[in-house]
């Protein structure tokens, strides 16, 4: 009783503590990361100090400490936006010293890709407001656009202003588009965002899915390609496939370190939307301290929003664990109480029972002897027994064959009765008409005998058959594999089987076989011995098996 209340309250206390996780197995795989999340930022950490060590090499060049800048720029960008801020201004420096064009407006760019991300807005539009976007070679006047469309895109958010904004954001998207490469995945996922805004879903889910079909395994790229449709799925009202895409952009940006992320915030508003808190609060916890590690200040103002929803519900959903844990804890003690109380009712009731067991140990001294005889006279009248029904079986079975041979040897008798009549009056016609060369041939003619042997031979085989359906089987189970028979088409028995089939009827001796088969008594007795030579069971038990082949119970009929 005590096991199984326990029993109870362990399943209603998981049940409550963890609700049901969504049958995606992304989202399997994304609770599991967020538990190792430090160990991708460990190989985040090793990869960054190996590039800082490459800036201590003695006698680098101006050139060679911008290259290296920008790696740390690259590993710092979505990491940590302050340390990828100084090195893009000291890249900024160096350029300057070098009076490199292309390094000064690579940087600058960078410089203000970084201070979006950072919420230095101001910054952004004078560093753009600074630049000539007709001096900027291919490569640079896609950063340029793209640093644009990023700008008023993140401005628009929660400002009066959103639709004018989002207008000036789109318009540099379009400039975007018109220096990208039309192959591009860049071009196609810039694209995709312009079908998303127009309301084009299904052509841009189409074009989403094929990148993601594309991208390498679990990539930046993917992280975003995935966001991007799992935004789509939100247009349609679809939860599922929301979950889906935003765990698997979330699980690309957690093996890539990427701290500066919109998806795991986005997967906990889906979550807390569909009644999983415990969840929720998990991955909004897990964003607000990417946030903030990285310090993206949009980004945590976004998060500031939804945590405290977020967080109250989680909290209330604590306190009702609580209660319903107190709750049973009072069950589990008032039960307790009624175990107690049936344990000493169970320990008066067992010395109770002590007593009884003494008085009736004596009693049954007497009767273990007295049932010692009559197990052994019950012993006795079943090997009786089972001799009796082994002797029934036999004549049963016996009596079956007979009965059923008589009405087919009846049936052969009259049938080669009207044979041989037919076969006297046509050697009587012959006489009769002196056509005695014909006659002499009939009568030297072995092709009567050799048919009807035939005709006896496949009566036998069907007759047998049917008395004993499964005896090719059975009699082939007996046999090594690599040694069994297989049958031609249309034949029943050949002629070793045909020999064990008698035996199975009770002729075991090779004389009268012979004589059934026409063969000599000495090629049964060699296909007799080649038989069980071939045998998987011991050849002396071989014959006995055989025998026991098909034994007629009470269901069978013949």
């Amino acid at each position: 009783m005590k096991k199984i209340i326990l029993f109870f309250l362990f399943v209603s206390f998981v049940s409550t503590c963890y609700p049901n996780i969504p049958g995606d197995t992304t989202l399997h795989t994304l609770y599991r990361l967020m538990e190792h999340k430090d160990r991708y930022m460990a190989k985040k950490e090793n990869r960054i100090s190996e590039i800082k060590k490459m800036l201590e090499t003695p006698g680098i060049t101006a050139g060679q400490r911008y290259d290296i800048n920008r790696q740390l720029y690259d590993e710092y960008k979505t990491y940590v936006s302050d340390s990828a801020i100084y090195y893009a201004r000291q890249n900024r420096i160096i350029a300057a010293s070098l009076q490199n064009p292309h390094q000064q407006y690579e940087s600058a760019l960078e410089l203000v890709s970084l201070y979006t991300i950072s919420g230095m807005y101001i910054e952004s539009v004078e560093s753009l407001g600074s630049l000539n976007s007709k001096e900027l070679p291919g490569r640079l006047a896609v950063n340029y656009f793209d640093c644009y469309k990023q700008l008023y895109n993140y401005y628009s958010h929660n400002n009066p202003y959103t639709l004018i904004y989002k207008e000036k954001s789109q318009l540099y998207r379009d400039s975007l588009l018109s220096v990208l490469d039309r192959q591009s995945h860049h071009y196609k996922i810039v694209y995709a965002e312009k079908l998303d805004d127009e309301n084009r879903l299904d052509e841009a889910k189409r074009l989403l899915q094929e990148l993601l079909n594309e991208a390498e395994s679990d990539t930046h790229e993917k992280a975003v390609v995935a966001y991007a449709l799992a935004n789509i799925y939100r247009k349609e009202g679809d939860a599922a496939m929301q979950k889906r895409y935003y765990a698997l952009s979330a699980i690309c940006d957690i093996k890539n370190a990427i701290k500066e992320n919109a998806s795991m915030q986005a997967l906990a508003s889906v979550l807390y939307e569909t009644g999983e808190i415990e969840k929720a609060y998990a991955c909004i916890k897990s964003s607000m301290e990417d946030a903030i590690f990285c310090n993206a200040r949009l980004r945590t103002y976004e998060i500031s929003q939804i945590f405290p929803i977020i967080d109250s519900a989680y909290q209330e959903n604590v306190s009702r664990q609580k209660s319903e844990l107190m709750r049973f804890l009072i069950s589990v003690s008032i039960l307790s109480l009624f175990l107690i109380a049936a344990v000493a009712y169970v320990y008066r009731q067992m010395k109770r029972v002590a007593r009884i067991r003494k008085e009736l140990y004596r009693t049954n001294v007497k009767l273990n002897k007295l049932n010692d005889d009559l197990q052994a006279t019950v012993k006795q009248l079943n090997r009786v027994n089972r001799e009796l029904s082994e002797v029934n079986t036999a004549l049963s079975e016996a009596n079956q064959i007979k009965e059923a041979y008589i009405g087919h040897f009846l049936d052969l008798c009259s049938t080669y009765i009207n044979k041989l009549e037919k076969y006297q009056h046509a050697l009587n016609k012959k006489a009769m008409e002196r056509k005695l060369d014909e006659l002499y041939k009939m009568l030297k003619s072995r092709t009567m005998i050799d048919h009807e042997l035939k005709e006896l031979y496949e009566n036998f085989d069907s007759i047998f058959l049917h008395l004993y359906p499964d005896f090719v089987e059975e009699f082939n189970a007996l046999l090594q594999k690599k040694e069994r028979f297989v049958l031609k088409p249309n034949e029943l028995l050949n002629v070793e089987l045909r020999i064990f089939a008698l035996i199975r009827l009770g002729i075991t001796d090779s004389s009268r076989i012979a004589n059934f088969l026409h063969y000599s008594a000495n090629t049964i007795y060699s296909y007799r011995t080649r038989v069980r030579n071939k045998a998987a069971v011991p050849r002396d038990e071989f014959e006995n098996s055989v025998m026991k082949i098909g034994v007629i119970n009470g269901n069978r009929t013949i």
